[in-house]
């Protein structure tokens, strides 16, 4: 280390000059320091600051007798070096091997500044090669445009992203940008910069003292950093009164496109940049150092800034109402990055004009450093950007598939009763759906036309359920995960709150149970009815006796892969509850009902009344059919699929598959082998226990991420569900008891 810095020095030798400041480079001049102490550092004995350990002190003190010759050979290099050069060797030494391991790179920080501290030259040159830089390149585009989202949409973002990992973008070299990406080259060099701490960047800075340059040579000339910083806000706050003007934002809050009136404020995004700009002309006209006048202050800015916050909460809500978009989602990302700049930015240019010898702004200018490190070493990470822009969205679709999941989780005994019925509904059609498949199996059609047949069964049946308000007991997981997780992130660790969820999850698990037990105590015996109909008036088994052992034998817990096919169906399901929320925020976001209506020939063929009706049943189930269709496409397909490619694929869903047990147990003349129908039941049990559970951790882990629910609040559900299960286990199994007439 002590030999990179002795190339500093001799790279700024020729060309030392007393012009010199941190606030001409990025950081702000400190006040003159004391003799440095890796301890104190000049900026007060009150505050904590970390020793250097003896081992480094010891071994920089042993390195220092060679010096001269070090010097020597490093004015030798530095004639074909560049300050950037300097610091990548010098960032390359101080970064750990481990990037999340923090107390060597703060060791190395602090060997740093013993160096630093005890050889004027070595830090002499370090802020000649600060300064190079600084006046050397541009700063505008580092300040406001690192970590922030561009403006070309979420989709061409991920592109170039994706672009950017397999080919790597041209830096520009008169970007100080470009020298950041260039010294901290690895994509996880953030973790060890921000991991070291705030406190020993800060020590770095007090042991370049850079008072020294100012005290040798004051200026009363804003340095270019801070010229740099201003223009910055300008396009900041341009680009926040811009993005604030977006159709996206007006179509939810159209008062934002408002002029100002005496009944009436302004929009917040274009008012702060008028008073920002005003702001800057005070601060121009005014002297530094001297304070701020009451009508030259910040509070009236940073009020408008608060109030853009406001109303992006506001979009937010409505959205959740009215419906979202990736579009939507990515402006309001992109304004709140901006905002969250313009304030970082404004910390700093008030602070520099307060103190011009930029001793206070030197801890917000080394966050800004830290956060910009940390952003462009992320540029090209494509999951946060993912994560980030999909949430409202992921939001707005989860809570869609909670809305109809509520219709599933029964709280007294006449829901119970109410969902067994609509099971049982359920497992009447799906008995009819099961014999149908397996007439279109012996029709002998080709591969892509029976797929086809198997999707168009399995969809238009799903939906004929829905329709008469039958209920599938697999896709309800999907529905009541997302229920349950928007209950999560509103109970707020109360007691009484996580008592009355866990309640809720009690209601879901025996409405789960009913559903199942609806479905397959209709299905085997009405298929195995529908089975001897069949043989009775064609004169042909709907399954023989072979085709009926190999039916039994798919649904083996043993003898197939039946867990794994039904850990896909669940994926299926999770799928299908995902895109039943999709449609639902597409007609609230598109106005799908209000468009309809605007249609001139349905009004005249079935008449105003009749529209208005068929309007409004569309508004509230179109993502209830579509996932309905969806699932039972995912459903007919995915075989097709696995032939296609030679994958081992197939589904298992429980409904179907205790129709074919009892299909089957007509196709062996009621005397299946004993032992294959039991494995073939356990099998069916195997079968719906993975549809739901996959189906339920998916859905629910989506949500929880939606809501941003934390881990702590979901190990406090847990400990309350198993005392909740040890005191009142019927609870998970039973419906309430019916009251008294006397009980209200």
């Amino acid at each position: 280390m002590e030999e990179i810095l002795q190339r500093f020095a001799a790279l700024a030798a020729p060309a030392e000059s007393p012009d010199s400041s941190l606030s001409a480079a990025l950081l702000p001049a400190a006040a003159p320091a004391a003799p440095f102490s890796p301890t104190g550092s000049g900026r007060g004995a009150t505050e904590d600051r970390r020793p250097l350990p003896a081992s480094a002190a010891s071994a920089f003190s042993s390195s220092a007798a060679p010096a001269q010759t070090a010097r020597s050979n490093g004015t030798t290099r530095a004639h074909d070096e560049t300050p950037a050069d300097l610091f990548v060797a010098l960032i390359d030494c101080l970064r750990p091997r481990d990037a999340d391991d923090t107390e060597s790179a703060r060791r190395s920080l602090q060997a740093l500044c013993f160096l630093l501290g005890e050889r004027p030259a070595l830090r002499a040159g370090m802020r000649s090669a600060i300064r190079e830089l600084s006046q050397s390149h541009r700063h505008s585009e580092l300040y406001a445009a690192s970590g922030i989202l561009p403006n070309t949409g979420f989709f061409s973002e991920a592109f170039r992203r994706i672009g950017h990992k397999l080919l790597p973008d041209v830096p520009d070299p008169g970007l100080l940008r470009s020298v950041l990406r260039r010294v901290f080259h690895r994509p996880d060099d953030f973790r060890w910069v921000s991991g070291a701490g705030e406190d020993a960047w800060l020590h770095v800075v007090d042991a370049l003292r850079f008072g020294e340059d100012a005290a040798a040579a004051p200026s009363a000339t804003p340095p270019r950093a801070h010229g740099e910083m201003q223009h910055s806000l300008r396009v900041v706050s341009t680009w926040i009164a811009a993005l604030g003007s977006e159709s996206e934002l007006l179509r939810l809050i159209p008062s934002l496109a408002d002029a100002a009136t005496a009944q009436s404020h302004q929009s917040p995004f274009i008012a702060q940049n008028g008073e920002l700009l005003a702001y800057l002309d005070r601060l121009a006209r005014g002297p530094s150092g001297e304070g701020l006048a009451a009508d030259a202050d910040d509070r009236h800015l940073r009020v408008l800034l608060d109030q853009c916050r406001d109303v992006i909460a506001r979009v937010r809500r409505r959205a959740a109402r009215q419906g979202a978009s990736i579009r939507l989602t990515y402006h309001l990302q992109r304004l709140e990055q901006l905002i969250g700049r313009a304030e970082q930015l404004l910390d700093i240019v008030t602070v520099w004009h307060a103190d011009p010898s930029g001793h206070s702004a030197q801890a917000p200018i080394v966050r800004l450093f830290m956060q910009r490190v940390a952003d462009e070493c992320q540029r090209d990470a494509l999951r946060p950007h993912w994560r980030q822009n999909v949430e409202l969205l992921s939001l707005r679709v989860t809570e869609n598939a909670g809305h109809h999941g509520e219709h599933y989780i029964t709280e007294t005994r006449g829901e119970y009763l109410a969902m067994a019925r609509s099971a049982m509904i359920g497992g009447f059609i799906i008995a009819f759906m099961a014999c149908i498949k397996l007439v279109l199996a012996k029709a002998g059609m080709p591969p892509a036309t029976g797929a086809l047949a198997f999707c168009l069964n399995y969809g238009l049946g799903f939906c004929l359920i829905h329709i008469l308000h039958g209920a599938v007991a697999t896709k309800q997981p999907a529905m009541t995960a997302n229920a349950i997780a928007a209950r999560i992130s509103q109970s707020g660790g109360k007691v009484r709150d996580i008592e009355a969820l866990t309640a809720l999850i009690a209601s879901t698990v025996r409405s789960q149970i009913v559903a199942i037990l609806g479905n397959i105590g209709v299905a085997i015996p009405l298929a195995a009815f529908l089975a001897i109909a069949f043989v009775t008036v064609t004169g042909t088994p709907l399954a023989d006796a072979d085709k009926s052992m190999h039916l039994l034998e798919e649904q083996s817990l043993i003898k197939s892969g039946a867990v794994f096919y039904a850990a896909i169906a669940g994926v299926c399901l999770f799928l299908a509850g995902l895109i039943s929320g999709y449609f639902d925020n597409y007609a609230a976001y598109n106005r799908i009902p209000e468009r309809l209506l605007q249609l001139a020939w349905p009004r005249r063929l079935l008449g105003e009344a009749r529209m208005q009706r068929v309007a409004r049943y569309i508004g509230d189930n179109l993502g209830a059919l579509a996932g309905n269709l969806t699932f039972g496409f995912l459903l007919g397909g995915t075989t097709i699929i696995g032939v296609l490619f030679g994958l081992p694929l197939d589904i298992r869903h429980v409904a179907f598959s205790s129709a074919f047990i009892g299909i089957a147990t007509v196709g062996t003349g009621f005397a299946p082998d004993a032992w294959t129908l039991v494995w073939a039941v356990l099998g069916v049990v195997a079968i719906g226990t993975a549809n739901l559970l996959v189906s339920f951790a998916l859905a629910l882990n989506v949500a929880l991420r939606a809501r941003q629910v934390s881990d702590a609040q979901w190990r406090l559900i847990g400990a309350s569900l198993a005392r909740h299960l040890a005191r009142q286990p019927r609870d998970f199994f039973l419906p309430p008891k019916a009251r008294a007439p006397h009980e209200t």
